[in-house]
Order: structure tokens, then sequence, then C-alpha cells
């Protein structure tokens, strides 16, 4: 800037600062406080992400499935952004109680257990697990199993307690989809999952197994919340019911399952 020798010194003053003022002015300011896009909240929603259809990952590493798509909705309806974070299946329980995200919407059974633990929504679906079985095998139900057989499941889920029912001879996995690949290689005489996990993945991957006897239970699948946080749990299930209403959940069925699974 060029300024005159003589000026008064309380005007060269007032031009400096003037200057500072606008120089400060350029790109990297704040948004206002009014700026929509400033004051959006974040919904962090968890999940297993080896559990297709409900979540997995693509060729590309892109996260996708039914659950993650369900919380995309829900966050758009309660008008947040939608933040899904992957975490193995063991670990969901802590990293919500540690606070690292505010829901799990990860195919998680409602049970009395775990209400202790956690708040859930309304169901936002229903399911239920079969017995599967390798396509030669004898075993047509659970009353073919014996206390000997080998049955792999999910470690830490509903059904390893389902399966200790019929069988002392228990094989634990990280996942639903390594289970049902042990039972195609002939290393495990059945498996106990959600029937639509793996009658979705028996076809994807080419496994010849099959369903076998009628649904072992009925389950009530909920979306979990800190204990205590009934403004978000509230917040959930008006959104829930609203994306039910407007057709966005049906047609998130029909992409990844092929059928309605609210049980409504």
């Amino acid at each position: 800037m060029f300024l005159p020798k003589k000026l008064p010194l309380i005007v060269l003053t007032l031009l400096i600062a003037a200057a500072l003022v606008f120089a400060g002015c350029g790109g990297d300011e704040p948004a206002p406080a009014g700026d929509p896009a400033a004051e959006t909240e974040v919904f962090r929603y968890a999940m297993s992400g080896a559990y297709p259809p409900f979540s997995y990952f693509d060729e590309n590493d892109n996260l996708l499935g039914f659950d993650v798509e369900i919380g995309a909705a829900l966050a758009e309806a309660m008008g947040m952004e939608a933040e899904p974070i992957p975490t193995p299946w063991q670990a969901l329980p802590l990293g919500l109680n540690a606070g690292r995200y505010d829901a799990i919407i990860g195919s998680m059974t409602i049970t009395e257990e775990r209400l202790e633990k956690f708040d859930f929504s309304d169901p936002y679906y229903r399911s239920g697990p079969k017995l599967f079985v390798r396509a030669d095998s004898d075993i047509k139900g659970v009353e073919d199993l014996t206390r000997d057989a080998t049955i792999a499941v999910l470690m830490e889920s509903v059904y390893e307690e389902l399966a200790a029912e019929y069988s002392d001879n228990l094989k634990f996995y990280d996942s639903d989809v390594l289970a049902l690949r042990e039972l195609d290689a002939g290393r495990a005489d059945a498996v106990i999952t959600d029937q639509i996990v793996g009658l979705t993945n028996a076809q994807k991957l080419g496994l010849d197994i099959v369903p076998v006897g009628d649904l072992l239970m009925v389950e009530n699948i909920g979306i979990a919340v800190q204990k205590g946080n009934t403004e978000l749990l509230q917040r959930i299930n008006q959104a829930l019911a609203e994306i039910k209403a407007d057709g966005t959940y049906l047609a998130i069925c029909e992409k990844y399952i092929g059928a309605d699974i609210s049980g409504d």
C-alpha cells in the first residue's frame, strides 16, 4: 500500500486498520451462523460390513447394503447427514457405549439381555434363523442333529446360544459368510444363521448348501442407542414411520432383499 509521508498519525492508523480488516475477508472465513450447511447434524451409525445383503463392501471398497441405506434414509428424514461406520460385530456394543457412534443399525436382534444395556427402536425388520446344511446331507432339520454335530456359527450372537441347544461341538467365526463357506467346504455339518443371509449368500457365492426345517425363532431387529437417549430414539422411530409411509423403506427392501421384510 502506498501512503503519503505527511499523513496525520491517526489517519495513518485508521488506513492500516481498514486494510487489515479487508485482508481478513478472504475465502477462509467460517460459515455464517445461520448457514444450514454449518448446522447440519451428523447421524453416525454402525454395522459390521460383513453381513451381506445387510452390510458389505463391494469390489471398489464401497460400503453397501440394506442396513447402510436404511440408516441413510433415516438420517435424511431426520434432517441429518448420514455417516455409516463399519465396525467388527463383537466391538459394536463397546463403540456405542464409548460414543463412537449414535446408533447401531447392524441387524441386531432385540433381546431381554440387550435391553438391559441399550434402548432399541421399533423393529425395522423381522426375520429368523434357519438351519443350513450341504445339499447332500442326511440332516433334514434340527431333530436330526446329534450333540457331537459340528455347527458353525457367528460368535457372540443370538445364534451361538441357539446352536448350543442342539450341539456341544460349536465352531465360532467372525462372520456368517465365513461360517457358510466352512459348511460348503465340509468343515462343518451345519450352520445356523438368518434365513435371508443364508439364502442370499448361497446364491451369490455359488455354495452347495440348502436350508432345512422351519424357522427356529422369529426375530425382531431393532436400532440400538445408548441407554436413556430417548430424544434420539423418538426421532428414529418417527423417521422410520415416515420412510415406511412414503415408500422409501419398501424400495430399499426390494433392492437388497427382493421382498418386504418389515413384518407389518
